[in-house]
């Protein structure tokens, strides 16, 4: 259904990274995340992967109802901003959204198309003040490419991708390339390559 890379990064001194993310796949499609922990350290990376915990138990749920979990699971600890997406493999479509600052990119691999797709974010914190929460949905082909990156990669990034590119060889690309230096870092590429016609 998918290939995917990733790429990251803890801030130089942290010994775990608060960035963290999400790829699962069941029958109908796939459900794809990027996690950023509340600043930085050991506290970051709990309500990261509390939040990751949350979305792999509730793969196939709409993602308003996934990120919604995530708000009431996460009230207790610092709180984390996240893009997702789900990718319905059988009807060649994606919903996305974003509460915070994980850029979201959508590559199309078909020439003929309007090359890229960016998402839309809205300000919050998962597990302190959610935003209204509006999936954004798009058509998506064989060979698209989604890329996921967190607030530390500089957002310039999005001018030097392609959807040809391998997605491990773009993360990796990215990271190196992209990387601010201030804070965890994580980049999620991922094709998809399962749609059924």
């Amino acid at each position: 259904m998918a290939e995917y890379g990733i790429a990251k990064l803890a801030l130089p001194g942290e010994g775990q990274s608060g960035d963290q993310c999400l790829v699962c796949c069941n029958e109908s499609g796939i459900l794809v995340a990027a996690i950023d922990g509340i600043g930085h350290g050991a506290e970051a990376a709990n309500a990261a992967k509390a939040a990751a915990a949350v979305l792999r138990n509730g793969i196939g749920e709409p993602i308003i109802s996934l990120v919604t979990a995530c708000h009431e699971k996460l009230r207790s600890t610092r709180g984390v901003v996240l893009s997702i997406a789900w990718v319905d493999v059988n009807h060649g479509l994606m919903t996305w959204l974003g509460v915070g600052n994980v850029q979201g990119v959508l590559v199309r691999a078909d020439k003929k198309s309007t090359g890229q797709e960016t998402l839309l974010l809205r300000g919050g914190v998962v597990g302190d003040h959610l935003p209204q929460l509006q999936g954004t949905v798009l058509p998506v082909g064989q060979g698209d490419m989604l890329l996921f990156a967190t607030d530390g990669v500089r957002n310039d990034f999005a001018g030097t991708l392609s959807a040809l590119e391998n997605p491990q060889r773009a993360a990796d690309r990215i990271l190196k390339g992209f990387s601010n230096g201030s804070d965890d870092a994580l980049v999620l590429a991922l094709r998809i390559t399962g749609i059924h016609q």
